[in-house]
């Protein structure tokens, strides 16, 4: 077992990358920390590079038992002050994960296929938020396109609370590398935006047929592009000062009502 207790180069390079997205990409590989992501992440098969330990207090039994789980993962204790630059303050472990490739045929597509895209996001909060949301109603992927916050920043990590690990998630360079995808399929999907300025009500729009969901950036919305893409734009109905929800909040909705569609038992 390797042990850390200065800032040697190793250290630098985790620590560049929490911050710098040209150094994950160099160097194939992203920090999780906390019980559930990590655990999600490994009951998933997920690879595991490297899992970094605080040398300076024993291990859990969470932690000894998911260090059991992986007998063949290089193992690197560190000081606890090192450790916390990388994590909370209160991280005893930090996994090492590599970084998947940007590959869109690793989200399915079947018969009852949801996926969902994200515009051009600008906050990795968000991006992790809809991740979270996509798992827990039943969405087979998310895609991430354009010029973009990343899916593996720290923040977006965190905000999926381990729901990266379960869902595909994505990115692509333009819609066109998307929608060439999408023709490829031998599943008929429907195009559908989300826009303030939709002509269907979301509850009024049929989503038991597979669907490729478009969300837009927090602030511009759609791209262009996108909106002539769309087969459809469906709005959500809000009443009070509000003039739109947050893209996250907005995808929860949408999300929700394609489930609740998808739930009721056939007339």
């Amino acid at each position: 077992m390797q042990r850390i207790s200065s800032r040697n180069a190793r250290f630098q390079v985790w620590q560049a990358s929490l911050t710098n997205r040209t150094k994950r990409q160099r160097a194939g590989e992203f920090l999780v920390q906390g019980v559930r992501p990590i655990s999600v992440a490994v009951d998933n098969g997920w690879p595991v590079r490297t899992v970094i330990t605080d040398a300076s207090r024993p291990l859990s039994k969470w932690a000894s038992e998911l260090l059991q789980r992986l007998p063949d993962v290089e193992r690197v204790a560190m000081a606890p002050d090192l450790l916390a630059e990388l994590g909370e303050k209160e991280s005893e472990l930090i996994a090492v994960l590599e970084l998947p490739a940007d590959d869109l045929d690793r989200i399915p597509v079947g018969p009852d296929f949801l996926g969902v895209v994200f515009d051009r996001p600008t906050g990795p909060g968000n991006i992790g938020s809809i991740i979270r949301s996509a798992d827990a109603f039943g969405a087979d992927g998310l895609i991430v396109t354009g010029h973009a916050a990343d899916v593996y920043d720290p923040k977006a990590v965190r905000a999926t609370t381990g729901s990266l690990f379960a869902v595909p998630a994505v990115r692509a360079a333009s819609h066109r590398e998307v929608l060439d995808w999408v023709r490829r399929s031998r599943v008929p999907i429907v195009v559908v935006g989300t826009d303030e300025h939709g002509s269907t009500d979301v509850y009024d729009f049929d989503f038991t047929q597979p669907v490729l969901l478009l969300i837009g950036n927090e602030t511009a919305g759609l791209s262009s592009a996108w909106r002539e893409a769309a087969d459809h734009l469906v709005r959500i109905p809000i009443t009070g000062s509000a003039s739109s929800l947050n893209a996250a909040n907005a995808a929860t909705a949408v999300l929700y009502e394609i489930s609740r569609q998808r739930s009721r038992p056939a007339q």
